[in-house]
């Protein structure tokens, strides 16, 4: 960790993540879970919700406790050792919990943030469909209203936290007519009569997670229940960026790092040709290649907090913390891979949990937008920057020998 760049409080918040992280989590439930023989933690959720770390950055009247996310990042680093199907537990109601409160009635707060903080309830988003990942704004789950309430029809799936939800955050279409980024809302769905949860998959990795399929058949949701404005759930989309991709980021540097520390430990006590291994060059510039890697990443995933807490433009943060996800996240899968390759074949093994990690770390380079999807926003932004600021620097252009032959200087 970078101690120096962190406050008292925050260095104390990590400590206490971390205990929570060595002390209160069954090394048992990790086993089960890669071996579905759980399919949803409920103890951990709750275990995180009784020591009030969950939902860190909301207000202390939700149950938060009014940190940023310089703090909840750090803290995720340290449950992100779990492995992601933990992390991204603990994520969710961070996640939701920011449309709620940032888009959600005093009503809505009472009855669904504080007892999610609490863990009391549980909470999923419905995002991902059969027809369309990427393709957000192509979802074809829709609703209608009929008097005081709405009837949602459709199905998402890759639900992580679907088979122990107590309600999903769900996006429908509510204006078939309209364009795209106009025709969707947002609702906030009780698990109830015409839900159906299936735990059908059968993952490589992030096992336990209670990941499946969300079919709704007639659901009657009440018109309390829509979150944001009707036809507004754009807004909420664009804001849910930053709690997605800053938890996928912040949790693959605990993942990165708790491979790496396997991979070092291992390094300083196996020998080969009468050496520790870490004495040879071809294992040692691995960690000194993983070492650069994780302390890159976490730079960058530290960096976009810094821009999220202090409110920098829109544009700006959504570039930085699709930079933060992406780079940590491909980060996390070369320093697992080279963890593997310093372990050699008992690294392939469930001796140790470095073939775990490969396995969950292959992941989160797919889920809340894959990186393809980040390096479309990363240019966007960057290109919108760039033509929309007058740069004040050295107009480098000219410092060629040949700047002055305008005639050379062809662009059609």
């Amino acid at each position: 960790m970078f101690d120096f760049l962190l406050d008292q409080p925050t260095l104390d918040l990590r400590d206490e993540v971390r205990k929570f992280v060595r002390h209160d989590v069954d090394r048992q439930l990790i086993l089960d879970m890669d071996a579905d023989k759980v399919t949803y933690p409920t103890s951990f959720v709750k275990a995180a919700a009784s020591r009030n770390l969950l939902g860190l950055r909301f207000p202390k009247q939700w149950g938060g406790r009014e940190l940023g996310w310089m703090q909840e990042v750090v803290a995720l680093e340290e449950v992100g050792v779990l492995g992601t199907s933990l992390a991204c537990l603990y994520s969710l109601p961070s996640i939701v919990g920011e449309a709620i409160w940032r888009f959600g009635t005093d009503e809505q707060k009472r009855k669904y943030l504080a007892p999610t903080l609490k863990g009391e309830i549980f909470a999923a988003e419905a995002l991902t469909e059969p027809r369309g990942g990427s393709d957000f704004f192509g979802a074809t789950t829709h609703a209608y209203r009929k008097g005081d309430y709405w009837v949602l029809n459709g199905q998402k799936r890759f639900i992580v936290g679907a088979e122990g939800a107590s309600y999903f955050m769900v996006y429908a279409r509510t204006d078939p007519d309209a364009p795209p980024h106009n025709s969707l809302s947002a609702f906030l769905v009780d698990r109830g009569a015409g839900v159906h949860v299936g735990h059908i998959y059968g993952l490589m990795g992030t096992r336990g997670g209670g990941a499946g399929r969300v079919v709704f058949r007639d659901v009657h949701v009440p018109e309390s229940n829509l979150l944001g404005e009707v036809n507004r759930a754009s807004d909420i989309f664009y804001q849910m960026m930053i709690p997605e991709r800053m938890t996928s980021a912040a949790g693959a540097l605990g993942l990165a790092r708790a491979a790496l520390e396997v991979a070092a430990r291992y390094s300083t006590r196996r020998k080969a040709f009468g050496r520790r291994i870490k004495e040879f060059q071809a294992v040692s510039f691995k960690v000194a290649d993983a070492c650069t890697e994780l302390d890159a990443a976490r730079s960058l995933v530290l960096t976009a907090a810094a821009a999220v807490d202090r409110n920098c433009h829109p544009s700006l943060q959504r570039r930085m913390v699709s930079e933060a996800k992406k780079f940590a996240t491909e980060a996390a899968w070369k320093i697992v891979n080279h963890a593997m390759q310093i372990m050699g074949g008992i690294g392939y093994t469930n001796i140790y949990p470095v073939e775990r990690l490969l396995r969950d770390a292959r992941l989160i380079m797919i889920w809340t937008g894959t990186n393809e999807i980040m390096d479309l926003i990363i240019q966007h932004e960057y290109y919108k920057q760039f033509e929309q600021t007058t740069s004040s620097a050295r107009d480098v252009e000219s410092d060629a020998q040949g700047a002055h032959l305008l005639e050379e200087k062809v662009y059609e």
